[in-house]
């Protein structure tokens, strides 16, 4: 089995519908092009070309593979596809014009951003402001990828969250290398859709998931499938109180592309799937509802200090703007989600 799931890769191309042919003869520019959504950008790109554009697209890919591991590694085979080992937070000088930048680079693993945190910085504001130059002078449309993390910890007052939410986060706390980058970042687009004209929209991911994700991203669903695979105890940090919803990469890439399209320059939105909200502890019983087969026993423990502690309680998207704006509607069911992910991890992470 590959890194990523070919129906999957069918799926989103299927929905694009007729927005996929924004995409023929145009050149585009992948930072972050060999992690998880990286990956699936540039296979989607590629599925375009060889089932449906008559012209097809070209697919610049850079990443400097700090992050991309094993599944990462592997690149395609492909006329139109080029890769550049090259570190975001430097200019790229790119050759001819590219007409669409999706800056996907970025450490958003816990794990990584506590033992990178200055990296984490770069890369979501040096990084971002080099491809808002590129897309001021090429004339991109471009699309910086946020994080809900922008939300910090909200009250319940504002669960499901709106765009409109300023947040309720800490520049000092143990996650503020990721947070306070991605903040920066936002205002650093808006300031140039609006000084200098360029299209750029924002998008804040809420926990996507799906196969094609390492085995040692230190992410919960990732951490879930390797210890349930390997017949270990599942551990779970904290109360296991805290709530997510999870939303299916195909669901997601969906919208990003839509978002990518059909933005507003300078806009945020929301993508991920409104429900069903769920603590960590009913993930694993939904699991166990999905997969029957999988037996695994739950330990809950305290964070480890490798792992930033101060995790918000809930996250939860509104998704108004992003269904009238962009017609974004998530579909895969979280229990099909589970059985698509586990179903790849049985044979990937093994």
């Amino acid at each position: 089995m590959g890194f990523l799931l070919d129906s999957d890769i069918d799926e989103i191309c299927h929905k694009l519908g007729h927005g996929a042919r924004e995409f023929a003869g145009r050149r585009i520019l992948i930072t972050g092009a060999r992690g998880f959504l990286g990956r699936y950008f540039t296979e989607v790109f590629l599925r375009l070309n060889a089932d449906i554009l008559r012209d097809p697209c070209e697919v610049v890919a850079l990443d400097n593979l700090r992050t991309s591991g094993e599944l990462g590694a592997e690149l395609p085979r492909d006329r139109n596809f080029a890769f550049v080992e090259h570190d975001i937070v430097q200019p790229f000088y790119p050759e001819r014009k590219v007409d669409f930048i999706i800056h996907a680079a970025g450490i958003a693993s816990p794990y990584y951003y506590r033992k990178w945190p200055l990296e984490t910085l770069e890369v979501a504001t040096t990084g971002l402001k080099n491809t808002l130059e590129l897309a001021r002078k090429h004339g991109s449309r471009l699309i910086f990828f946020s994080s809900s993390e922008i939300y910090g910890d909200p009250d319940p007052a504002n669960v499901p969250t709106m765009e409109s939410y300023h947040g309720n986060v800490s520049c000092l706390g143990a996650r503020a290398c990721y947070d306070e980058s991605k903040r920066l970042g936002e205002t650093l687009l808006r300031i140039y859709a609006e000084k200098f004209g360029v299209q750029g929209v924002i998008v804040r991911p809420f926990n996507v998931y799906g196969p094609g994700m390492q085995k040692l991203d230190y992410r919960v669903l990732p951490n879930f499938a390797a210890k349930v695979l390997a017949g270990e105890p599942v551990v779970v940090y904290g109360t296991g109180k805290q709530t997510r919803t999870f939303c299916y990469v195909t669901d997601a890439v969906r919208g990003f592309i839509g978002a990518l399209l059909r933005g507003e320059p300078g806009e945020p939105y929301n993508i991920g799937a409104p429900s069903p909200e769920v603590s960590m502890l009913d993930l694993l019983e939904t699991i166990r509802g999905a997969l029957p087969h999988l037996q695994f026993e739950v330990r809950l423990a305290e964070h480890p200090d490798s792992y930033p502690a101060d995790e918000p309680q809930r996250r939860c998207p509104d998704l108004t703007k992003a269904r009238l704006q962009l017609g974004y509607e998530p579909e895969v069911a979280l229990e099909d989600g589970l059985r698509r992910f586990f179903g790849w991890a049985e044979d990937a992470y093994r």
